[in-house]
C-alpha cells in the first residue's frame, strides 16, 4: 500500500514539472523590470559616500598659546622647524569659525588653529590633506571612521600643490585606505562627491559635477599659484579642505583645496578647486596612475 502512495505521488511529481513552462531570458528581463520600477535602489551619491566614509578622517591642528602671540606680534623665529606659518590659501583657514570652540580637544596651553579633512591612501596610516591644514600646527589630532583619535606627524609636504602627508601614530585594526582613480578620462559633467568637515560639522557629504579641468588658482591672501586645478561645483567650506573628490564608483580623483569667493565671507559660492589625484600620490611616492 505504502508503495502505491509513493508512486502515485512520484507519477503526480513528474506530470507537474512536465507541465510548467520553462523559464525564458523574457521572463528573466521582465522580473528585474518589475524589480527596478517597485524597488527604492540608494542614489549614486549614497553608494560613492559608503564606498569613501571609511577612508575619510578629521584632522585638526593646534598651536601654543604663547606661540601663537608671539606670531600675532610678528616675532621672528615664531613657527617650528620646517613648517609654514598658518594664512595659506584654501577652503580652511588658521581660524576656526565663531560657531566652533575654538579650544575643542586642546589640550592646556593650546589653540586650535582649526579643522580640516584628510584621506587614509595607505592602510599603514598615511593620510592626504593640505598643507594648509596643518602648516603652523605643534600637535595634529586625526580622528577616524570608527571614532579613534590619533596623534599624527608630517612626514612629506609638497608646498607647490599644497599637499601634506601625515602618519597618525595608532590606527584602527580594521583601517581601510580609499581607492584613487586618474582623473585622464574625468570630462567636464561628470558626477563628483566632496566628503569632508565643514566648519567641523561631519563627515558631510555633497554632490555635484566636474566644472572644469586644468584650471589656475591664486590665493586672496597672496599665496603662490596652484595650476592643473579641477574646478568643481560640489558645496565645499571651511573645513572640507584635505577631504577626497570621489566619482560615483567611490574613487578618490582629487584632493580639495580651494574655494574661490572674492568676498570676505570665505564660504562657498559654487566654484571649487581641487588637486589631481595624480600630484597627490606623488606625494607619498605612489606611481602614476
Amino acid at each position: 500500500m505504502l508503495v502505491l502512495v509513493l508512486t502515485a505521488l512520484l507519477t503526480w511529481s513528474v506530470s507537474l514539472q512536465l507541465g510548467q513552462r520553462r523559464i525564458t531570458q523574457q521572463d528573466i528581463d521582465a522580473a528585474v523590470l518589475k524589480t527596478l520600477e517597485t524597488q527604492e535602489l540608494p542614489s549614486e551619491y549614497a553608494k560613492a559616500y559608503d564606498a569613501i566614509r571609511p577612508s575619510v578622517v578629521r584632522v585638526a591642528g593646534y598651536i601654543k598659546r604663547e606661540r601663537l602671540q608671539a606670531l600675532a606680534k610678528g616675532k621672528p623665529g615664531a613657527a617650528p622647524a620646517g613648517k609654514a606659518t598658518p594664512g595659506a590659501p584654501g577652503a580652511s583657514g588658521p581660524k576656526a569659525p565663531p560657531s566652533v570652540d575654538e579650544d575643542e580637544g586642546a589640550q592646556e596651553g593650546e589653540v586650535r588653529l582649526g579643522v580640516g579633512t584628510g584621506v587614509v591612501i595607505v592602510d599603514k596610516g598615511l593620510i592626504l590633506t593640505n598643507l594648509h591644514v596643518v602648516s603652523g600646527a605643534d600637535r595634529i589630532t586625526v580622528t577616524f571612521a570608527d571614532g579613534l583619535e590619533a596623534t599624527a606627524s608630517v612626514v612629506n609636504v609638497q608646498p607647490e600643490n599644497d599637499l601634506a602627508v601625515l602618519q597618525a601614530h595608532k590606527i584602527p585594526d580594521d583601517l581601510f585606505a580609499a581607492t584613487m582613480k586618474g582623473t585622464g578620462e574625468l570630462a567636464p559633467g561628470d558626477k563628483v562627491m566632496a566628503v569632508g568637515f565643514p566648519f567641523g560639522i561631519g563627515p558631510s557629504a555633497s554632490g555635484g559635477v566636474v566644472s572644469g579641468l586644468g584650471r589656475a588658482f591664486r590665493s586672496p591672501e597672496g599665496g603662490h599659484s596652484l595650476r592643473n586645478l579641477i574646478q568643481f561645483d560640489a558645496a565645499a567650506n571651511p573645513g572640507n579642505s584635505g577631504g577626497p573628490l570621489v566619482t560615483m564608483d567611490g574613487a578618490v580623483v582629487g584632493i580639495v583645496t580651494a574655494i574661490l569667493n572674492p568676498t570676505s565671507a570665505r564660504t562657498f559660492l559654487g566654484i571649487g578647486f581641487a588637486v589631481p589625484i595624480e600630484n597627490a600620490a606623488s606625494a607619498v611616492g605612489v606611481p602614476p596612475f
